[in-house]
């Protein structure tokens, strides 16, 4: 069974919030390494085009490359999902600095303090 690290960028089958449908998308996952190991899943935050209407909190995925995302991109971090790890194919990454920007974000909206990184 794969790996996952916080900050990987992933394409899951992505559950939509109005049907019972899902699609094939990219997402990051925010979960740890030891919830996949335990339970074998992941909790990822939807990826999205730029395109789109933008929402409060999403965040420009900054270097496309790295992320392994062929179009501009932001985390939309009110969207979360749980997803069986199995399903999931590592696409990238993002950098430290954004990873802390987008849970920090997510821990806002939970009321979770999350420690600043220096």
């Amino acid at each position: 069974m794969a790996t996952f690290e916080q900050g990987d960028v992933v394409k899951v089958p992505f559950p939509y919030t109005d049907r019972s449908t899902r699609q094939s998308r990219p997402a990051l996952v925010v979960s740890t390494p030891a919830l996949s190991r335990a339970h074998g899943l992941l909790w990822v935050a939807m990826i999205t085009s730029a395109a789109n209407r933008g929402w409060t909190n999403d965040f420009a995925v900054a270097d496309l490359r790295m992320a392994g995302l062929p179009a501009a991109s932001v985390v939309r971090t009110a969207k979360i999902a749980t997803i069986e790890s199995a399903h999931a194919t590592r696409l990238g990454t993002i950098s430290q600095t954004q990873l802390s920007r987008v849970l920090r974000a997510i821990a806002n909206v939970l009321a979770i303090r999350v420690a600043r990184s220096r």
